[in-house]
């Protein structure tokens, strides 16, 4: 097991790829405290680690909120007694009321509740995670930026915005708390067919047309995602920090 015996939280856990990490991490051996902002979404996947035989407590909580975060760190801490992962999945994309718009097109609150949710998160967790993390003896640090971070687009500004101070703020903490034995990298996703990007790819599954955009003919899986974040979790990535791992079926390559 590549995780065994480690403690693993993980934002977001109620769909996708979060829901998916937790499976992963579980069956590799790590024990999981994950976090939703909905409740029920939250319980299934705890539900679906434990009767798998993982180990999984639930935290119902806004990431955008200091209380919230810090109540998910708690409860790691009171149920598993140290952390060793910490895994920044939770965001907000093109399933949201939200604007994914342009900058003249994004409404001002709009603006700052993007920016709250995907990158004030990061700065959360992280802040109440890392003293128990070094109290632990390090650990890792992953987070789920975006493609979006790296190239421009013509929409999504807050939400682009958002992901490149993940990949900034990532790259600082690599730095700073590296000589701690705590690693942090960033994974940057394609169009992975999740519930998050609902609203771009339905239509295109619908009408029957291939999604054909990168060099490797298929939409991404949140289990492509999961497989990236359990390497950079476990050991075998030890001398990987600061780092951003794209996993886009090459897309940005063209």
């Amino acid at each position: 097991m590549r995780l065994k015996n480690k403690v693993a939280i993980i934002t977001g856990v109620g769909s996708g790829q979060g829901r998916s990490a937790s499976i992963l991490f579980a069956k590799e051996g790590a024990k999981i405290a994950g976090g939703d902002w909905k409740r029920e979404d939250g319980e299934i996947t705890t539900s679906t680690v434990k009767s798998a035989g993982g180990e999984m407590v639930f935290a119902q909580g806004d990431v955008s909120s200091a209380k919230d975060c810090q109540n998910l760190v708690r409860t790691a801490m009171s149920s598993f007694g140290r952390i060793d992962i910490l895994y920044n999945n939770a965001g907000v994309g093109f399933s949201s009321p939200l604007s994914m718009g342009d900058i003249l097109n994004t409404p001002e609150e709009d603006w700052d509740r993007v920016l709250a949710i995907n990158l004030k998160s990061m700065y959360l967790m992280c802040k109440f995670a890392i003293p128990e993390m070094i109290k632990s003896g390090g650990g890792s640090i992953v987070n789920t930026a975006s493609i979006a971070a790296l190239i421009g687009s013509e929409a999504a500004h807050a939400y682009t915005a958002s992901k490149g101070g993940m990949l900034a703020l990532a790259r600082a903490l690599a730095v700073e708390f590296g000589p701690k034995n705590i690693r942090v990298n960033t994974i940057c996703p394609g169009v992975i067919d999740t519930p998050m990007i609902a609203p771009v790819i339905d239509p295109l599954k619908k009408s029957g047309q291939p999604f054909m955009t990168s060099p490797i003919r298929r939409l991404g899986t949140p289990e492509d995602i999961a497989n990236c974040a359990l390497y950079l979790a476990s050991d075998e990535s030890s001398f990987v920090t600061g780092a951003n791992f794209v996993v886009d079926g090459g897309y940005i390559a063209q």
